[in-house]
This record gives structure tokens, sequence and C-alpha cells, in this order.
């Protein structure tokens, strides 16, 4: 009966309400002479409440922890923390969401090929005079080695401390070398051949749960959710390439999602199935229409990236129609021939561009990041690029100084994560730079809007009732910066907060 009042409260406060906001004016007829910027004309946007469909309850935001979690966990304790805060202390992002990376793990006489961060460690252990790849027992206490990968896991506990609920969810890039085909946890030699062992689906499975299970009781958290494959009917992972990854192909990921599903239940863990974190939405679409009935009543929750947008609204019908939570479970936005830029807008506003596409099209519960730090990437003259949020020399001495930037992509996100919050419904906007959010008792409502063109454009939101108003800005001159007056400026991010 409450959620039902909440949804009264959220439609009658959505009925009532209509946003302006400026509409690029392209006419030279209507441009109008002088050095500065001019604003652009109001038209009416509406807000449409969610009348046909339940809107989506939204969860939060969050990152893969993976790569940088394994190198920057070991850094210096100041330098470890403030990153922490910076993206999971209330003074940051206020991120809710991380995803623990559950490393597969090369031999150890297998030569270092991998880029910084990404060799991330199994849980296994070889013994000593042991050849082949059959030599595996998940029974055996000694093969197993829970002293690994310390770094991500201090990262764990780090969130644990700041968030108060957080979610937890454990991901798999590839199963250990033993478990593959071509030997290396980077894929099979041919990017287009699935690289896990027939009939070692049950062995990966065990592997995977057992880790979760342990995890959990040693850090005194949940894994709400464990996804078995990532970008997986793709054909970028193949045995030469530098970080982890395995192809599968739509009746091998059924096999995987089954046998994780089977191995969950018979450790009585709460934890359900995540799947299948395909890195677009049309592949997205094609592993589903795959995938058998029982596979599909095994998933828990549906992941996926947003690196392709192709599709989107179907991955969100699939979802609608299933009943299954959906994640948007992995992205980042670095703009295509972009050069590094610690300060500047142009990645930050392709970036939140980016961000609204994926809530409005996919109506996701989530939005989590990939990699929310990344190397800096000018070395040997090259130009770099704009991965991650926050950009330090990942390739430095462990205990050595750090220097830590905070680019413009960073601010791009706090214009959301701070202001849409965990319990908020996403609603729906006639505008394809807009993004909305009302709390669940109809009397927060945000806007996310990206104004990336050259004219100011002025906001104005008509509603009955008082309501406070404030105004967000992230520009060239703000970082996320309350600023008198409803007006987007050129080139900025704003949100605006109707509180009543």
């Amino acid at each position: 009966m409450k959620n039902a009042r909440m949804r009264r409260i959220g439609r009658a406060a959505m009925a009532s309400l209509a946003l302006f906001c400026g509409a690029t004016v392209t006419s030279g007829a209507d441009a109008q002479p002088g050095p500065g910027p001019v604003a652009d004309r109001p038209v009416p946007v509406t807000l449409r409440p969610a009348i046909e469909r339940p809107s989506t309850v939204f969860e939060g935001w969050g990152t893969a922890l993976a790569w940088f979690a394994h190198v920057t966990g070991g850094w210096p304790e100041a330098e470890r923390t403030r990153l922490a805060d910076l993206f999971y202390g209330p003074d940051g992002l206020g991120w809710t969401i991380a995803r623990y990376n559950i490393g597969g793990g090369n031999a150890a006489d297998t030569p270092p090929y991998m880029k910084v961060g990404r060799a991330v460690p199994g849980f296994w252990r070889q013994p000593a005079g042991v050849t082949g790849k059959d030599w595996w027992r998940a029974d055996d206490p000694a093969m197993w080695d829970w002293g690994q990968d310390a770094n991500q896991r201090w990262w764990l506990d780090a969130i644990t401390r700041r968030v108060r609920q957080p979610i937890f969810e454990a991901f798999s890039n590839s199963p250990p070398w033993f478990m593959t085909v071509s030997g290396r946890v980077s894929g099979a030699e041919k990017g287009t051949d699935d690289n896990l062992r027939p009939g070692q689906e049950a062995a990966f499975a065990t592997y995977l749960v057992r880790v979760t299970d342990e995890l959990q009781r040693r850090h005194h958290l949940t894994f709400r959710t464990l996804s078995p494959v990532n970008e997986p009917n793709t054909n970028y992972w193949f045995a030469a390439n530098t970080q982890e990854g395995a192809h599968w192909s739509p009746a091998r990921q059924a096999q995987m999602i089954d046998a994780t599903a089977a191995a969950l239940k018979a450790s009585h863990l709460s934890t359900v199935v995540a799947a299948p974190d395909e890195t677009a939405s049309n592949l997205f679409v094609r592993d589903w229409a795959a995938y058998p009935p029982a596979t599909r009543a095994a998933i828990g929750q549906l992941n996926v990236h947003s690196y392709g947008t192709v599709h989107q609204t179907a991955v969100r019908d699939v979802a609608r129609a299933s009943g299954i939570r959906l994640w948007m479970s992995e992205n980042d936005t670095p703009l295509s021939g972009d050069p590094e830029d610690l300060t500047g807008m142009t990645t930050p506003l392709a970036f939140a561009e980016h961000v609204v596409g994926d809530l409005k099209r996919l109506e996701p519960a989530a939005w989590v990041f990939w990699q929310a730090v990344e190397d800096l990437s000018t070395r040997n003259g090259a130009k770099g690029s704009n991965w991650g949020i926050i950009k330090a020399d990942l390739m430095g001495a462990a205990d050595q100084p750090h220097a830590i930037h905070v680019t413009g992509k960073y601010w791009a996100m706090a214009q959301f994560s701070r202001y849409i919050r965990p319990g908020d419904r996403l609603v729906p906007v006639d505008d394809m730079d807009t993004v909305g959010a009302l709390s669940s008792d109809g009397r927060r409502l945000v806007l996310v809007h990206v104004n990336a063109g050259l004219s100011p454009r002025p906001l104005s939101v008509a509603v009955p009732g008082k309501w406070t108003r404030e105004l967000i800005v992230t520009d060239a001159a703000h970082k996320a910066v309350r600023v008198a007056g409803e007006v987007a400026p050129p080139q900025s991010i704003v949100t605006l907060i109707l509180t009543r």
C-alpha cells in the first residue's frame, strides 16, 4: 500500500510539470548580431507522468574496481583514502555500487604481457611439481590462496566504511588459465572461438561461487549478484590481447549461466546471476534470443554495457517484459580523437550526453562506470586519451607519491550522481538533452540538462505551488557550482533541483 501511495504522489506531481528549455537556433534570420553568445529561444518540453508503465526505481551509481583498484589499493594510505572519498564519500560523487573483478590468473611461468593493473590474480594455488591443466581440485584447501588480490580487496572495505547500504556485484572476465583452451586468460587463439575448455562449466562456476562466498565472509559484505561472463559474443578476446577476456557463444553462455545458478543454489547463497554483460545492446538482444527459457529464468539481473547503443529500447523492453532488473553495468565515453585534456569540456560534454541517452533509452536501475582511475596517457609523445574520470601515474612505484588529477569528466559525473539518488524514479522527459528523476514522495524533482551548443539556454519550470530552485553548473569556469538564475551556459552540464 505504501508503494501504491508513493506512485499516486509521484504521478500527481508529474502531471502538472512542464520544462521549458532552450532550443538551438539554426536559422540565420533568427540569429542576433553581437560579439557574445545569444540566448536561445525557449520552447516548451513536457515531462510525461509514468501512466502507461511503472517508472524505474534508480539504485545508484558506481564503478568496476578491477584494474585501477588492483593498483591503487596498494598506494600510500593518504592517496588511496583520498580516491575512495572522491568516489564514495559524502562530499565526493556519492557512489553506492561497486563491481569486484574475480581474476582468472595466468600461469606463473607465463611471460608478463598485460598492461598495468590488468593482470588481476586468481585465488588458486598450483602445487609444486604439478603440470598440465587437470590438477585443480576445488575441495582441496591447499589449492586455494586467499591472500591474493589484497589491493582490490582493500577497496571492498573502504567502500563498506563509506556507504551505508552498498551494492556489490562480482564479475569475471576470464576463467583461470588451466580451464582455458589457449592456456591464456586473454582469450583463445582466435577471437571468435570459445576459450573455456569443453566440460569445464561446473568447475568454473564452482571457482566463482567459492570466491564469492569466501570474500563475503572475510570482508563482511554481500555480493547481490555474480556475473560469470563479460562482453561474451564479441571477436576481440584473443590470446595476444593485453587484458583478461573470453569469447562465449550464446549456447556456451547459457551453459555457464545455468552452471553458475546451480552452484549458487548448492552453496545456499542469496547471490543471483547477472548476465550477459554484453558490450552492446544489439548483441544483448541476440544473446537473449538464443537462451532457452530455463536459462532466462535463472537470471536475476540483466546487465548490458553501452559501448554500442543500437537497440537500447529493445533491451529495456526485454527487461520490462521479463520482470528482471536491468543495469547499465559498464561504460566510459572518451571522445574518439580528443587528446588527453584534464580540464577541457569536449569529452565531458560527450560523456554527459551519453549518460542522458542511456538513462532515457535503457531506463536502467543503475549506471556503472568502467575504470574510475586511468593511467596518464601522454607518454613518449602520444597525444593520449580521456579514459577515466581521475588520471594518475598507475605505472609509478606503489610506495612513491602519486599526483591525482581530477578531470572534467569527474565533474560531469557529479552533476548526475550527487543529485539523482538511490530511491528516485526516472521520469520521461520530452527533450533529448534532459533526463529527469523524482523522489519517491514527489517533493524533489531533479533535471540534468546538457547544453553542448555555443549559446546559453534559458531554463524555467512552471509548477503549481511553492518550490525552491537550485541550479548546479559544470562548464569551463565552474565545477559543480551553485549559480544564480536558470540559464544553462554554453557548453555546460546543469542540474536543476526543485524542492517543495
